[in-house]
């Protein structure tokens, strides 16, 4: 699946570089968007009734956002998820690893974001920023065999930033980056929290 989102990406951006040479700049106003990709989620320890260190495969990353561009300033709120499939997880007390543990552990994020468009010269606009607010943390372990299912609310920020590519003056193609963070949930049984590299490939519409 990682590979077929991945695939789509190249084919839609490709599909859209002919038109870039002679699309017309954007313009101020609100917009909506939406994105999919990729997150890549670091590694993260596991404490409370455990010493774990849990390893994640990559996952998908979709969502939207409605904002309001200011010519500068662009300020959205975006609604996301973040899948976080465990690979391996790593018993420091015991030594062993397991690996196959149909374990999960997914973010729902509702973020405020501000972000600051470098408007040049160039049909293509780099943009730099960040948000914050909050996640919904989703344990779950099918079998039961390492930890019991839980959700938490938590704390979570995003920083980083993209190139705007206009398709003509309403709508454009957005290709990210966010690092995303939240705090730590106190789970039933452990607490952990979610950390991850993000790639996605988005559709702007400004009205």
């Amino acid at each position: 699946m990682k590979k077929t989102v991945l695939a789509s990406m190249v084919v839609v951006a490709a599909l859209a570089l002919p038109g870039i040479s002679s699309a017309a700049s954007m313009r101020p106003g609100p917009y909506v968007s939406g994105f999919i990709g990729v997150t890549i989620p670091s590694d993260i320890h596991a404490g409370g009734d455990f010493n774990d260190t849990v390893n994640f495969d990559p996952g998908l990353n979709i969502g939207g956002t409605a904002g309001m561009d200011y010519g500068t300033l662009r300020l959205e709120g975006e609604i996301s998820y973040k899948e976080g499939n465990v690979d391996t997880i790593f018993d420091k007390d015991s030594g062993i690893r397991y690996a196959n543990t149909d374990v999960s552990l997914n973010a729902t994020a509702f973020m405020a974001n501000m972000f600051i468009d470098l408007h040049n010269n160039g049909p293509i606009t780099p943009y730099l920023g960040g948000g914050v607010g909050f996640a919904v943390l989703s344990l779950d372990d099918e079998f039961g065999d390492f930890y019991t299912g839980d959700d938490e609310v938590v704390f979570a920020y995003q920083a980083g930033g993209g190139l705007e590519v206009p398709l003509n003056r309403h709508m454009s193609l957005d290709l990210a980056y966010r690092y995303f963070r939240t705090s730590q949930a106190n789970f039933a049984d452990t607490r952990m929290e979610f950390e991850s590299h993000n790639a996605t490939l988005g559709l702007r519409v400004k009205f």
